[in-house]
């Protein structure tokens, strides 16, 4: 019986988290009357096909501002897009996998200027391409060996091209079993000289978690980041009774939007990757735009939220300032990298009107968060397509920015 009461109190948390407040713009400093138009306009953009459908939430001052869904879930059976739908993230998950290292930088477990071989030694011995011809591949050793900084950066030169190819798609072979076919590959360039996006090098920062902390990626995550943050629909693999709330990708196909098929990433959703092994620290996340903002909350805040503290202050800063320096890095014009985050550095990364300094990351499948210090805004844009949605997300940041007056 004590058991009993003890589990239905812990479900009553984990609900009180869950549910969002009613929107309050005047307490979060916002146009009431401009954050009305974002709903409207994203409805226009599902009625034109240009996506099924949106949710799309801001945060200013640790207060709700905008929290709407519009269009469809489920174009075929006309489903409406609701506030609590399930989303797969993709590389949006690359900054919890950051978030997890830097907790175990603070609990001294790992610093981030250790050699990835300190912690898999498979890692050890490794080549630089130098030249590729006819079949023929010359080799040589690099200046030194990959951190753990180097790999939060996009700048250990670990390719994304390997024999596992597919993986991403697949999820057949365990992050063990990944990265040690990862450690094999040479480098495609000198560590720390380049900037070049890296999903086996956000995994292997995954599997670099799993030595470290004794346990499995998706567990850590579980504990020590959605459990404390009442992130109660984020997950790695996710559970039947919410299969319903997933939105399916969608593509084009003659002209309309149709549901992607099994050659996406993850492969085809509405298999909800039955039978996978890989865990995916690079774009396996499963989460909703509530979850999301509480997270993101957190990284405004510091490290603190919901009265836990997951991060301290000077781990913040150091995850979101520039580390990329000259090189020319980011997927967005004006921006650069953080630890597994995007930072905006120019001013060609404020036209939506984000501030030098905001730091956020997208997901192949369209889903955006960010965080604008400056603002002191978190927003959040989920949506599911193949084909880019970029008009879309960056019509909501530029309204939502907008609706700031004070």
């Amino acid at each position: 019986m004590i058991i009993r009461i003890a589990a239905l109190a812990l479900l009553a948390a984990l609900s009180s988290f869950s549910a969002a407040p009613a929107p309050d713009p005047a307490k979060a400093g916002m146009d009431a009357a401009q954050l009305q138009k974002i709903a409207p306009r994203m409805k226009a953009f599902s009625d034109a096909e240009a996506v099924s459908g949106t949710v799309t939430l801001v945060l200013r001052k640790g207060a709700l501002a905008h929290f709407e869904a519009a269009g469809f879930q489920d174009v075929e059976s006309k489903k409406p897009m609701a506030k609590d739908t399930i989303f797969q993230i993709m590389s949006m998950t690359k900054p919890f996998t950051g978030v997890a290292i830097m907790m175990l930088v603070e609990e001294g477990r790992i610093r981030l200027s250790d050699s990835v071989e300190l912690h898999l030694p498979e890692f050890r011995n490794q080549w630089v391409l130098v030249s590729e011809k006819d079949g023929v591949r010359t080799l040589k050793k690099p200046a030194r060996p990959i951190t753990i900084r180097d790999l939060m950066t996009h700048t250990s030169g670990l390719p994304n091209n390997t024999p596992l190819g597919p993986i991403m798609v697949k999820l057949d072979r365990t992050l063990a079993d990944a990265t040690l076919v990862y450690s094999q590959q040479p480098l495609d360039f000198e560590p720390g000289s380049e900037w070049r996006y890296s999903n086996t090098g956000i995994a292997t920062l995954g599997r670099i978690i799993e030595v470290a902390s004794g346990m499995s990626y998706e567990k850590f995550l579980e504990t020590r980041i959605f459990q404390p943050l009442g992130m109660v629909d984020s997950c790695i693999f996710l559970p039947a009774e919410k299969h319903a709330r997933l939105a399916p990708v969608y593509g084009r196909k003659d002209g309309h939007l149709a549901k992607a098929d099994g050659s996406i990433l993850a492969g085809d959703p509405l298999q909800f990757r039955k039978g996978a092994k890989y865990s995916g620290p690079e774009h396996l996340m499963y989460s909703t735009a509530w979850d999301l903002a509480q997270f993101y909350q957190m990284m405004l805040n510091h490290g603190t939220w919901n009265g836990k503290r997951l991060l301290a202050p000077s781990s913040v800063a150091t995850m979101t300032m520039l580390h990329t320096g000259d090189l020319k890095a980011g997927h967005n014009p004006g921006t650069g990298f953080g630890l597994t985050w995007e930072v905006t550095k120019g001013n060609q990364g404020t036209l939506t009107g984000q501030q030098i300094g905001t730091f956020g990351h997208g997901g192949a499948f369209g889903t955006y968060g960010w965080v604008d210090p400056k603002q002191n805004l978190v927003g959040v844009f989920m949506v599911q397509s193949s084909v880019d949605s970029r008009a879309v997300r960056d019509a909501f940041v530029g309204m939502a920015n907008a609706a700031i007056v004070e």
